[in-house]
């Protein structure tokens, strides 16, 4: 060997690398035949590398050098790979829930936009455009406890990807319809495939910190009140660059490229993710389950019914605000169409606002105070309190900049409380947090229903638009109240199934022998 050579191989203690591999996670196995001083220490060594080269050694090599020159030469051509994300994968995986939130919501409201376009070419009546907006809301009630039970049962990647797949497929299928009946089958399974929100909270458990949950539910809901924003001008300008039919396939096309990437990239179990770390490990849920083995649903029906009704009052505050504001500035203050569309829109502006703030002041407060009935519960009871007071100029007060001011901000407290709300079910039940957000969001699905009916039928029974606000701070104020029976602190136990993880500083002392 020349001298050069030698001065290249570093000798590197068999200590040493099994420290490496502690902090990069790999497990560090000592072959008998290899001496301590022909392992290669380089920094950043890729775990693939590791095993490899490992697989190559034998008793024959007299020296590290041709194991250093292999290393390097991975090293040098996958690094780059590796550092050019830049983001970790939990936070790769929230981008990609945030997106899908983003796009669950313009497949939601797409059909009021183009409905002016396809009404008279399908030769629609109004009844039977309004059946159409309806069809729904029904199967998406019915499927928000069915869908975090298969989240549960199956695991979030396999539910997510055929949630995904059917409400792309239903979008494309309403694109290519010719008739009422067309545009019925689409909207119901449209409905069954978005009710996928449960299977994000559950995808979330695993893969957010405590301490992060309020953020990661409110900066998704953000993104999904930035696709209500967004869906009038986006379905607008692809109806006139292709036609009606062509913004619903473009649409579910995109849904469909956004299935792929979450199968390909999302895994149930963070640490069988080769793109995970030890330090985001470390930061995440230690109790963390692919699919459970069968889910307590009476159990979790009873914790989380408290949280149902609350959020039921939540939800009728929502679906008013996005089925009557719009008509609301119309014939209140005779406004034109496009007036009170931007009036309305800047009303949801201030909801995104609301989400992603609302989950970060929620983790705040439990960062500071360690109790989750704070940064939950008291902060919903005061979103609840704080848009009350905003909506009562409505009722007093017929200035139109006052009222735009009024209900941007009341709409912004109540969308505040988003955050916490989502979080809630990953605190009381993380191991079943499918099943138990989609029980918690049955509420808002029936306010879906029932709140844009019963809102309609006051106008027409008083015809004061303002009258319609009453029941909404009636709610508001009967939310607050029932606020004060969830009790997010107390997480609930796991059944004795073989998954349970047993505290042990509780655990009771063992039986003296004999």
């Amino acid at each position: 060997m020349r001298s050069s050579d030698s001065e290249q191989v570093r000798p590197t203690s068999y200590n040493s690398f099994r420290r490496f591999g502690a902090i990069s996670g790999v497990r560090s196995v000592r072959s008998e035949k290899v001496a301590d001083d022909r392992l290669p220490a380089i920094p950043g060594f890729p775990r693939f590398a590791v095993e490899q080269i490992k697989g190559r050694l034998n008793p024959t090599q007299k020296n590290g050098l041709d194991c250093r020159r292999k290393a390097e030469h991975h090293t040098a051509t996958m690094r780059p790979k590796l550092l050019s994300a830049g983001l970790s994968a939990p936070t790769k995986v929230l981008a990609l829930l945030s997106a899908m939130y983003f796009v669950n919501y313009i497949v939601r409201v797409n059909v009021s936009t183009a409905a002016a376009v396809f009404q008279p070419e399908l030769h629609l009546s109004n009844t039977q455009v309004g059946l159409i907006f309806s069809a729904f809301a029904y199967p998406y009630l019915l499927f928000q406890i069915t869908g975090g039970w298969v989240a549960d049962k199956f695991g979030a990647r396999k539910a997510l990807t055929v949630f995904a797949i059917l409400w792309s497929s239903a979008t494309v299928l309403m694109g290519l319809t010719s008739g009422l009946a067309g545009m019925l089958v689409g909207r119901v399974l449209l409905g069954i495939g978005v009710s996928a929100l449960p299977v994000a909270t559950r995808a979330m458990s695993n893969w957010t910190a405590a301490e992060k949950r309020g953020f990661a539910q409110g900066i998704t809901h953000a993104f999904a009140r930035l696709g209500n924003t967004v869906t009038p001008p986006l379905v607008a300008y692809l109806i006139l660059l292709t036609s009606w039919r062509g913004s619903f396939v473009i649409v579910g096309i995109a849904s469909f490229l956004w299935a792929v990437v979450w199968v390909m990239f999302f895994r149930d179990d963070p640490a069988e993710h080769r793109g995970v770390t030890a330090a985001d490990l470390a930061r995440l849920p230690t109790k963390r389950v692919k699919a459970a083995s069968r889910v307590p649903f009476g159990r979790l029906a009873v914790r989380m019914f408290p949280v149902t009704l609350v959020y039921f009052c939540y939800g009728w505050t929502l679906w008013f605000f996005l089925a009557w504001i719009p008509s609301y500035f119309l014939h209140s203050y005779q406004l034109k169409l496009s007036s009170s569309a931007l009036f309305a829109s800047g009303v949801f502006l201030a909801g995104t606002f609301g989400d992603f703030l609302g989950g970060v002041a929620s983790d705040r407060i439990f960062e500071r105070t360690h109790s989750r009935t704070k940064a939950r519960r008291n902060l919903i009871v005061a979103g609840f309190l704080i848009s009350t007071v905003f909506m009562a100029p409505v009722l007093l007060i017929h200035d139109l900049t006052v009222i735009v001011l009024s209900l941007s901000m009341a709409f912004f407290f109540s969308e505040f409380t988003v955050g916490a709300f989502w979080a809630i079910p990953m605190d009381v039940a993380p191991r079943y947090s499918g099943f138990a957000s989609g029980f918690m969001n049955s509420g808002s699905a029936l306010a879906a229903i029932v709140s844009p009916l019963i809102g309609g039928y006051i106008i027409d029974k008083t015809g004061n638009w303002a009258m319609t606000f009453v029941a909404g701070i009636a709610l508001l104020l009967f939310g607050a109240i029932l606020a004060f029976w969830m009790k997010p602190d107390e997480e609930l136990g796991d059944p004795a199934d073989g998954e349970r993880t047993t505290n042990p500083a509780r655990s009771p002392a063992p039986a003296p022998a004999g």
